[in-house]
């Protein structure tokens, strides 16, 4: 089964490094057909790599806007592997209002860590100076933007804004939910999972993807199966314990702890929700995830640490200790180029609301946890345009 022809039209906010590993993924898999190693899935729907086309993004860097994406994803503060440099895609990248998306404590750092916001945005920062916030020029933009995405007739927004960006997610949400756009929540804002904003979706008539992407091989995962191996094995989990640090965009932002409580809560909710998931208490538990620390040294590699404590047979203990080390944003975008495709089939079957099982295996905090198993059916399913017991009852009224 492969589509035809049709092109699924995306747009991205946030032309970062995991959208420089995105792009760089979809145009590698597009010219080599014939190699399908890295992927999850190959084909969902009838969809494969070459079917996605991204026609625009958005930023506040003013080293990106006003250039072709295929320059953009390798502007500064991009740090992320080149596995692909023949980049084609001339997608061009627009202003975006800053909001809440910048961390001011970024200032502290070199420009070539840090995002440089372009000097006609500086008004539209609301943590910069809430006095000077210019709610008019934020209007303007907002007319601007939905003028954008109307001309390139966008299907599915992919949100890779910093972690913390509260205001800015919600206002492109809205800006989705208006023009009937399809929402792929990759950060730990809480919309997907949240039944009020779900159920603007739903009124909408548009499925969602979310919230806050958990990469291909990853920190989130290898908790997960480790959590449910414990359990699976008849072990009382002691203490889970996940850190992790690296020295891209994303552990500079999360160095203003201000913006880590919704981080930490969604990571958290990985290991946590497979207790949920078999009515097993935590309170004897000692859970933790998180951000630990930026090292710039380390660039886009992530680096995390895991250190399990288990009761076994007769209580006899059990350590696991082990590191994983990851180029943090292709790890990413192995996960992306699926859910784009997810959320795609899923507006063609006429489903609407957030997805439970792409969204519980493609991100951190869905709006249904589920045990690994569960979630690859009901995306088996969809891959197949088969409807479960879940999706029917998702079906567009």
């Amino acid at each position: 089964m492969h589509n035809q022809g049709k092109k699924i039209r995306v747009a991205i906010l946030g032309v970062g490094n995991c959208a420089s590993s995105l792009v760089q993924g979809v145009e590698f898999y597009t010219k080599h057909a014939d190699k399908t190693s890295g992927l999850m899935a190959n084909d969902i729907g009838g969809y494969k790599a070459a079917d996605i086309e991204f026609v625009c993004g958005f930023d506040i860097d003013e080293r990106k806007i006003g250039q072709p994406l295929k320059a953009a994803i390798f502007a500064k503060p991009n740090c992320t592997i080149v596995l692909n440099a023949d980049i084609e895609s001339e997608a061009p990248i627009y202003r975006s209002p800053v909001i809440d998306g910048v961390s001011p404590q970024m200032a502290a750092y070199p420009e070539a860590n840090r995002f440089v916001i372009k000097e006609e945005l500086k008004n539209t920062d609301i943590l910069i100076d809430g006095v000077t916030y210019d709610k008019a020029q934020v209007a303007g933009l907002r007319a601007e933007i939905i003028a954008q995405l109307r001309k390139h007739e966008v299907e599915v927004l992919i949100n890779y804004l910093p972690v913390g960006s509260q205001l800015a997610t919600e206002f492109y949400a809205e800006i989705c939910i208006e023009l009937g756009i399809s929402l792929v929540n990759c950060i730990p804002v809480f919309i997907a999972s949240d039944p009020v904003w779900e159920q603007k979706f739903i009124e909408a008539g548009i499925p969602i993807i979310g919230d806050d992407m958990r990469s291909q091989f990853g920190a989130s995962i290898v908790s997960q199966m480790l959590q449910e191996l414990a359990f699976e094995r008849g072990h009382h989990v002691k203490a889970h314990i996940q850190r992790n640090v690296g020295g891209n965009t994303d552990f500079l932002n999360m160095e203003d702890k201000n913006r880590l409580k919704s981080k930490k809560i969604s990571k958290e909710n990985v290991i946590r929700a497979q207790n949920d998931i078999r009515g097993i208490s935590t309170e004897d538990s000692f859970l933790h995830a998180g951000p630990s620390e930026y090292i710039s040294f380390y660039g886009d590699n992530k680096v995390a640490n895991f250190r399990l404590e288990l009761e076994g047979f007769m209580g006899a203990p059990v350590i696991f200790d082990a590191q994983l080390s990851v180029q943090d944003s292709p790890n990413s975008a192995g996960v992306v180029i699926d859910a784009i495709r997810y959320v795609y089939v899923a507006r063609e079957l006429g489903l609407v609301g957030a997805l439970r099982g792409p969204s519980a295996s493609t991100q951190k905090t869905p709006p249904e946890q589920m045990m690994f198993s569960d979630a690859i059916y009901e995306c088996h399913a969809l891959a197949k345009r088969e409807l479960t017991a879940s999706t029917k009852k998702q079906l567009k009224k």
